[in-house]
């Protein structure tokens, strides 16, 4: 399967651009107040014309209500909503129905224990992304957060729907990711910012090209002997 890489929490025109001129598969955008990254609906679906039909668009949300995301499915007009909160399986399942739009869920992951619900989600949500558990902080982001978790515990994972990896990444680690996990989806947000919710064109294509080849090397090996 060919490596998809998603550069999220884009802000501005030049952010935008060094996603799509480092070869991004998709692009994201975050409506949530709280985070750093957050981006007026009017501003994003400015910035989304100028990725439209180079880029997938995604629309991050975080336990948004049925007006948010109906405004959101009308004016940005994404393929694919994120959703990063305590959405349900059962929630998870109506927001796909009422936009239209295929649902990727976000999975917090720290232990083990914590993959028991990926059959539930995988049931009715079209991708499935594995981010790491926020910190119990009180001012801690539901994603965004720059935290890994041990990516062996979603190694060659298949849940019966494309996966995305999402936590801890940067252009130092995302070689050792890929090589860890198997996966064919990466998310990435805050490791390629110079501060939070600035985006550095340079970590964009560093990142990028050193996903690449990763998976170029991958390729190229042969798997473990049966």
């Amino acid at each position: 399967m060919t490596l998809e890489i998603k550069i999220c929490g884009l802000k501005t025109d030049e952010a935008v651009a060094a996603a799509l001129d480092a070869g991004a598969d998709w692009i994201g955008f975050v409506f949530f107040e709280k985070s750093p990254r957050n981006v007026a609906l009017d501003e994003a679906a400015r910035l989304a014309a100028a990725a439209r039909g180079r880029a997938e668009i995604v629309a991050l949300v975080v336990d948004a209500d049925d007006a948010t995301l109906a405004a959101i499915a009308r004016d940005l007009r994404p393929d694919l909503l994120q959703l990063h909160g305590h959405e349900s399986p059962e929630r998870c399942a109506a927001i796909r129905a009422s936009t239209g739009l295929p649902v990727m869920k976000a999975i917090a992951v720290a232990e083990a224990a914590d993959l028991a619900v990926l059959p539930a989600y995988a049931a009715v949500c079209d991708r499935i992304l594995f981010d790491a558990k926020p910190p119990k902080t009180p001012d801690a982001l539901p994603g965004g957060n720059g935290l890994a978790f041990d990516w062996r515990l979603v190694r060659d994972l298949d849940p019966g729907r494309p996966v995305m990896l999402s936590g801890g990444l940067t252009p130092e680690t995302v070689a050792e990711a890929i090589a860890v996990t198997g996966v064919a989806g990466l998310d990435v947000s805050s490791g390629v910012e110079r501060a939070p919710g600035l985006k550095d064109p340079a970590r964009i294509r560093a990142f990028i090209d050193n996903a690449r080849e990763a998976d170029r090397r991958r390729r190229r090996e042969p798997g473990p002997k049966p």
